[in-house]
């Protein structure tokens, strides 16, 4: 694709295909193929390409109020950050709308910086994001090792291991954030009880416990954040992807005496917020309950998980909802990504063993079978 390299920095490689359109969970590329879309925009695309909610909703307010920046209220971020707040089931709530999952992250990694602390805990192996703070957090050494020195005092420990937690979490710790579930490290579950002893020990020692949701939130495990399964409330919720139904749009939520921490100026962002990206996701928010698609999200990824594990040569499947980590016993999850891309079905290669598929939340029975039959037939494929 000459016309890409010739314009655009080399920062993400160059892209194989360019798509042209989308309806539902099918794409189009310039030359007119089809593919099933079972990665929606990196977990972003939660009611599908070109949905009818979304596309009146954006329409009408594009039409009406485009942006006001901060300086003024408008009611849609007014509705959105309260329904978000119910959504939590605490009314203590408060929110901060932002632009993407990084700028959620550095927003928490600030709103840290309040408690009169500075040492963060982060974990090995996660993503929070690419802007310094949030890559400070991330726990992937090759993408940070360019731009070094980052932000000191974070220290990334093995996640699930609580063992390694109490060892570096004390009354000095400003935050610990983990993910839920991990995305970019190939949909890890974390152990029975994790997210428990990490409340109980945050609540000990005074830190910050913050979830990026980033991933797992806007009903993509079968709830609406991801944590819910573990009874607890962290006192900071980090939101994006699916909460904009594809346009940018993210959120820090605070809770409890979290959410006194920022007074005015200690924060802010010019875009954070507008009308059309909080239309979009108040239209994202009501299809989803009005479909009741958390149900059938977790029904649906229930079923899905176990036909992926009948599949010759997956080591395991794991994940919750359509968050999905496919694990080969042999290091092909690259090839058989590729191969399904061929055949039609767009999936992630996160590792030489593990694809993640995070498809709309809208997706069809049709549309599942369809894809266990291409996905089937592409890893014998590789395999052969």
């Amino acid at each position: 694709m000459k016309s890409w390299s010739k314009s655009l920095q080399s920062n993400y490689g160059t892209p194989v295909l360019e798509l042209v359109s989308g309806k539902g969970a099918t794409v189009i590329d310039s030359k007119g193929n089809q593919y099933l879309d079972f990665l929606a925009g990196i977990a972003t695309n939660v009611l599908g390409h070109a949905h009818p909610a979304v596309v009146k909703a954006v329409s009408k307010q594009i039409a009406t109020l485009g942006h006001v920046s901060n300086l003024y209220a408008h009611p849609n971020v007014i509705a959105l950050a309260e329904k978000l707040v119910k959504m939590t089931g605490d009314k203590s709530a408060r929110v901060f709308f932002c632009n993407s999952g990084a700028e959620a992250n550095e927003a928490a990694l600030k709103i840290s910086r309040k408690t009169g602390h500075t040492r963060i805990v982060a974990t090995k192996d996660s993503f929070h994001g690419r802007t310094m703070g949030a890559l400070s957090l991330t726990g992937q050494p090759e993408k940070s090792k360019a731009f070094k020195p980052l932000i000191k005092g974070v220290t990334h420990v093995p996640y699930g291991d609580m063992g390694a937690m109490l060892k570096k979490v004390n009354k000095k710790t400003a935050m610990v954030i983990v993910e839920p579930i991990m995305g970019e490290a190939g949909v890890i579950v974390p152990p029975h009880g994790y997210l428990q002893a990490l409340r109980e020990l945050c609540d000990d020692t005074g830190a910050l416990l913050v979830f990026d949701c980033v991933q797992t939130g806007m009903g993509r495990t079968g709830d609406w954040f991801g944590y819910e399964y573990s009874g607890i409330k962290p006192d900071v919720i980090t939101l994006a992807k699916g909460l904009g139904g594809g346009l940018p749009l993210g959120a820090m939520i605070a809770l409890g005496d979290s959410a006194e921490l920022f007074q005015p100026g200690d924060h802010g962002s010019t875009f954070g917020g507008n009308p059309v990206a909080t239309a979009a996701a108040l239209a994202v928010i009501e299809t989803i309950e009005s479909k009741k698609l958390l149900k059938r999200v977790g029904d649906v990824g229930v079923e899905l998980m176990a036909d992926l594990a009948l599949i010759e040569g997956v080591r395991s499947v794991r994940g919750a909802g359509l968050l999905i980590g496919i694990e080969f016993s042999a290091p092909i999850a690259k090839q058989v990504a590729a191969q399904c891309q061929k055949n039609g079905v767009l999936v992630n290669g996160n590792s030489d063993t593990v694809i993640r598929i995070a498809p709309p939340l809208i997706i069809s029975d049709r549309d599942v079978a369809k894809f266990l039959k291409i996905f089937t037939e592409s890893a014998h494929e590789v395999a052969k």
